[in-house]
C-alpha cells in the first residue's frame, strides 16, 4: 500500500525552519478590535521576525497562493497582500473580463 501523503508533506516542510515556529500567533494575527498604533506596533514586531526568517519567500508565496486574508505572512500584512492583487495590478487581459 502506498500513500499520497509524502508529496503533500513536502509542500509544508518550509514551516519547520520558520523563525516564528512555536511563537504565540497573536504576534502575527490581530485580536478583535485592534486598530491604529497598537496594530502598527504589532505588525512591525511581526515584520522584524520575518525579516530574518530563512523561509520568508516560501511563506509569502504560500500566503499569496492560498489567499490568506489575515495576519502577517512572509513579512507582508493582509493590507499589503490585498494591494498586491488589486484589480489595477492585473494584466490588461484579466481586466477585460
Amino acid at each position: 500500500m502506498t500513500t499520497q501523503l509524502k508529496p503533500l508533506l513536502r509542500l509544508w516542510e518550509w514551516q519547520a525552519e520558520a523563525a516564528c515556529r512555536g511563537m504565540d500567533s497573536s504576534v502575527f494575527f490581530s485580536p478583535p478590535g485592534e486598530r491604529g498604533n497598537a496594530r502598527r506596533r504589532r505588525e512591525e514586531i511581526a515584520r522584524a521576525i520575518c525579516r530574518c526568517c530563512p523561509v520568508r519567500v516560501p511563506c509569502d508565496s504560500f500566503a499569496a497562493a492560498s489567499e490568506q486574508r489575515y495576519g502577517v505572512w512572509g513579512g507582508r500584512t493582509e493590507a499589503e497582500r490585498r494591494t498586491a492583487v488589486s484589480p489595477s495590478s492585473r494584466t490588461p487581459a484579466a481586466r477585460r473580463t
